[in-house]
Protein backbone atom coordinates (compact mmCIF):
# COMPACT_ATOMS: atom_id res chain seq x y z
CA UNK A 1 0.00 0.00 0.00
CA UNK A 2 2.78 2.48 0.79
CA UNK A 3 4.70 2.17 -2.32
CA UNK A 4 1.42 2.80 -4.05
CA UNK A 5 0.46 5.72 -2.73
CA UNK A 6 4.02 6.66 -2.50
CA UNK A 7 4.21 6.33 -6.15
CA UNK A 8 1.33 8.72 -6.72
CA UNK A 9 2.54 11.44 -4.76
CA UNK A 10 5.87 12.24 -5.36
CA UNK A 11 5.51 13.31 -8.77
CA UNK A 12 6.24 16.84 -9.29
CA UNK A 13 4.41 19.77 -9.57
CA UNK A 14 4.21 23.28 -9.61
CA UNK A 15 2.77 24.74 -6.05
CA UNK A 16 -0.09 26.20 -8.47
CA UNK A 17 -0.67 22.50 -9.98
CA UNK A 18 -0.44 20.18 -6.92
CA UNK A 19 -3.59 18.82 -5.68
CA UNK A 20 -4.44 17.45 -2.75
CA UNK A 21 -4.49 13.42 -1.96
CA UNK A 22 -3.54 10.55 -4.08
CA UNK A 23 -5.68 9.27 -7.19
CA UNK A 24 -7.28 5.69 -8.01
CA UNK A 25 -5.84 3.00 -6.50
CA UNK A 26 -2.98 1.20 -8.58
CA UNK A 27 -2.86 -2.63 -9.02
CA UNK A 28 -5.23 -4.82 -7.08
CA UNK A 29 -7.62 -3.44 -4.61
CA UNK A 30 -6.58 -4.16 -1.14
CA UNK A 31 -9.17 -6.45 0.82
CA UNK A 32 -10.84 -5.49 3.71
CA UNK A 33 -13.99 -3.47 5.53
CA UNK A 34 -11.62 -0.53 6.06
CA UNK A 35 -12.02 0.25 2.76
CA UNK A 36 -13.91 2.30 0.87
CA UNK A 37 -14.46 1.43 -2.98
CA UNK A 38 -15.69 4.32 -4.47
CA UNK A 39 -12.36 6.18 -3.20
CA UNK A 40 -10.11 3.36 -4.25
CA UNK A 41 -11.79 3.60 -8.12
CA UNK A 42 -12.23 7.68 -8.59
CA UNK A 43 -8.99 8.79 -5.83
CA UNK A 44 -9.00 10.51 -2.66
CA UNK A 45 -8.83 14.28 -2.32
CA UNK A 46 -9.96 14.37 0.98
CA UNK A 47 -8.46 16.33 4.09
CA UNK A 48 -7.27 13.52 5.33
CA UNK A 49 -3.55 12.46 6.34
CA UNK A 50 -1.84 9.53 4.52
CA UNK A 51 -2.61 6.88 6.96
CA UNK A 52 -6.13 7.62 6.13
CA UNK A 53 -6.25 7.31 2.35
CA UNK A 54 -8.85 5.63 0.74
CA UNK A 55 -10.08 4.63 4.07
CA UNK A 56 -14.45 4.83 4.76
CA UNK A 57 -15.15 7.40 6.85
CA UNK A 58 -16.53 5.52 9.73
CA UNK A 59 -13.36 3.41 10.02
CA UNK A 60 -11.49 6.34 9.82
CA UNK A 61 -13.76 7.73 12.69
CA UNK A 62 -13.40 4.18 14.89
CA UNK A 63 -9.57 4.51 14.62
CA UNK A 64 -9.54 8.04 15.84
CA UNK A 65 -11.83 7.04 18.65
CA UNK A 66 -9.03 4.05 20.10
CA UNK A 67 -6.64 7.16 20.28
CA UNK A 68 -8.34 10.32 21.75
CA UNK A 69 -6.52 12.16 23.84
CA UNK A 70 -8.36 12.92 27.88
CA UNK A 71 -9.14 16.90 27.18
CA UNK A 72 -12.16 18.47 25.67
CA UNK A 73 -12.64 21.74 24.49
CA UNK A 74 -15.44 23.94 24.69
CA UNK A 75 -16.42 27.22 23.11
CA UNK A 76 -19.56 30.01 24.25
CA UNK A 77 -21.63 30.79 21.43
CA UNK A 78 -23.84 33.75 22.22
CA UNK A 79 -23.49 36.12 19.09
CA UNK A 80 -22.30 32.95 16.45
CA UNK A 81 -18.93 33.08 17.12
CA UNK A 82 -16.86 32.29 13.48
CA UNK A 83 -13.95 31.12 15.49
CA UNK A 84 -15.72 27.74 16.52
CA UNK A 85 -14.86 26.47 13.06
CA UNK A 86 -11.09 27.35 13.37
CA UNK A 87 -11.53 25.75 17.34
CA UNK A 88 -13.13 22.01 15.68
CA UNK A 89 -10.09 22.11 13.32
CA UNK A 90 -7.49 22.65 16.00
CA UNK A 91 -9.28 20.28 18.02
CA UNK A 92 -9.06 17.21 15.18
CA UNK A 93 -5.62 17.82 14.73
CA UNK A 94 -4.73 17.89 18.58
CA UNK A 95 -7.36 14.68 18.74
CA UNK A 96 -9.31 16.24 21.31
CA UNK A 97 -12.01 13.72 22.91
CA UNK A 98 -14.77 16.38 22.02
CA UNK A 99 -15.71 19.65 21.41
CA UNK A 100 -18.59 21.38 23.09
CA UNK A 101 -20.51 24.03 22.06
CA UNK A 102 -22.51 25.81 24.73
CA UNK A 103 -25.52 28.38 24.06
CA UNK A 104 -26.23 28.82 20.13
CA UNK A 105 -26.47 25.36 18.57
CA UNK A 106 -25.72 26.65 14.98
CA UNK A 107 -22.31 27.59 13.71
CA UNK A 108 -20.11 27.99 10.57
CA UNK A 109 -18.52 24.97 9.37
CA UNK A 110 -16.70 26.43 6.73
CA UNK A 111 -13.59 27.27 9.16
CA UNK A 112 -13.52 23.56 10.31
CA UNK A 113 -12.90 22.47 6.68
CA UNK A 114 -14.54 19.24 7.08
CA UNK A 115 -12.77 18.43 9.82
CA UNK A 116 -16.05 18.29 11.85
CA UNK A 117 -16.80 15.01 10.45
CA UNK A 118 -14.30 13.16 12.38
CA UNK A 119 -14.35 15.31 15.81
CA UNK A 120 -16.69 14.62 18.47
CA UNK A 121 -18.79 17.73 18.89
CA UNK A 122 -21.82 18.28 21.42
CA UNK A 123 -24.23 20.78 22.32
CA UNK A 124 -25.02 22.53 26.01
CA UNK A 125 -27.82 24.71 25.37
CA UNK A 126 -26.61 26.49 28.74
CA UNK A 127 -23.75 26.75 30.95
CA UNK A 128 -25.66 25.29 33.93
CA UNK A 129 -26.39 22.21 31.48
CA UNK A 130 -22.80 21.97 30.49
CA UNK A 131 -21.33 22.40 34.01
CA UNK A 132 -23.92 19.37 34.74
CA UNK A 133 -22.32 17.50 32.01
CA UNK A 134 -18.86 18.06 33.30
CA UNK A 135 -19.72 17.52 36.55
CA UNK A 136 -21.37 14.09 35.94
CA UNK A 137 -17.80 13.14 33.83
CA UNK A 138 -15.72 14.59 36.52
CA UNK A 139 -13.65 16.43 34.15
CA UNK A 140 -12.62 19.90 36.20
CA UNK A 141 -13.49 22.80 33.90
CA UNK A 142 -10.68 25.58 33.06
CA UNK A 143 -11.32 28.59 31.80
CA UNK A 144 -8.95 30.24 29.80
CA UNK A 145 -9.30 34.52 29.81
CA UNK A 146 -7.59 36.71 31.41
CA UNK A 147 -9.00 37.56 34.56
CA UNK A 148 -7.08 38.91 37.80
CA UNK A 149 -7.56 35.80 39.61
CA UNK A 150 -5.87 33.73 36.33
CA UNK A 151 -2.75 32.00 36.21
CA UNK A 152 -0.36 31.54 33.48
CA UNK A 153 -1.13 28.68 31.43
CA UNK A 154 2.62 28.34 30.96
CA UNK A 155 3.34 27.67 34.30
CA UNK A 156 -0.28 25.35 35.34
CA UNK A 157 -0.31 21.81 35.72
CA UNK A 158 -3.36 20.82 32.99
CA UNK A 159 -5.09 17.30 34.44
CA UNK A 160 -4.59 15.22 32.16
CA UNK A 161 -8.40 14.72 31.76
CA UNK A 162 -10.32 17.97 31.62
CA UNK A 163 -12.22 20.12 29.42
CA UNK A 164 -11.09 24.06 28.47
CA UNK A 165 -13.16 26.71 27.52
CA UNK A 166 -13.11 29.53 26.12
CA UNK A 167 -15.10 32.85 25.62
CA UNK A 168 -16.38 34.26 22.11
CA UNK A 169 -14.53 36.74 20.57
CA UNK A 170 -14.73 40.24 22.35
CA UNK A 171 -16.55 39.64 25.16
CA UNK A 172 -14.44 36.48 26.35
CA UNK A 173 -16.17 33.72 29.34
CA UNK A 174 -19.39 34.92 30.55
CA UNK A 175 -19.48 35.62 34.26
CA UNK A 176 -21.60 32.28 34.84
CA UNK A 177 -18.71 30.24 33.33
CA UNK A 178 -15.87 32.20 34.80
CA UNK A 179 -17.68 30.94 38.75
CA UNK A 180 -18.18 27.50 37.26
CA UNK A 181 -14.29 27.20 36.70
CA UNK A 182 -12.46 25.21 38.79
CA UNK A 183 -9.30 28.09 37.54
CA UNK A 184 -9.20 30.48 35.03
CA UNK A 185 -5.49 30.06 33.20
CA UNK A 186 -3.96 32.92 31.10
CA UNK A 187 -1.84 32.99 28.26
CA UNK A 188 0.77 34.89 28.38
CA UNK A 189 0.93 37.91 26.14
CA UNK A 190 4.14 40.55 25.17
CA UNK A 191 2.77 43.04 22.67
CA UNK A 192 0.18 45.89 23.22
CA UNK A 193 -3.01 43.86 22.41
CA UNK A 194 -5.35 43.19 25.52
CA UNK A 195 -6.42 39.57 23.71
CA UNK A 196 -5.62 37.05 21.43
CA UNK A 197 -7.61 35.78 19.01
CA UNK A 198 -10.33 33.08 20.72
CA UNK A 199 -9.15 30.69 17.88
CA UNK A 200 -5.42 31.21 18.27
CA UNK A 201 -5.64 31.00 22.63
CA UNK A 202 -7.54 27.38 22.14
CA UNK A 203 -4.51 26.34 19.89
CA UNK A 204 -2.04 27.43 22.60
CA UNK A 205 -4.07 25.80 25.32
CA UNK A 206 -4.41 22.52 23.82
CA UNK A 207 -0.88 22.38 22.56
CA UNK A 208 0.17 23.08 26.10
CA UNK A 209 -2.07 19.79 26.76
CA UNK A 210 0.42 18.12 24.07
CA UNK A 211 3.42 18.90 25.47
CA UNK A 212 2.39 17.92 29.07
CA UNK A 213 0.94 14.86 28.19
CA UNK A 214 1.06 13.54 24.55
CA UNK A 215 3.17 10.96 23.46
CA UNK A 216 5.09 12.45 20.64
CA UNK A 217 7.73 10.83 17.76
Amino acid sequence: MESARGAQQDETFSPSEREVGVGPWTGPWPEGDLWDPELLREGDRRNVVDRYRYWRHEAIVADLDTRRHGFHVAIENWQHDFNIGTVVRTANAFLAAEVHIIGRRRWNRRGAMVTDRYQHVRHHPSVEEFTAWAHEERLPVLGVDLFPESVPLETYTLPRECVMVFGQEGPGLSEEMRQAAEATLSIAQFGSTRSINAGTAAGIAMHAWILQHAQVG
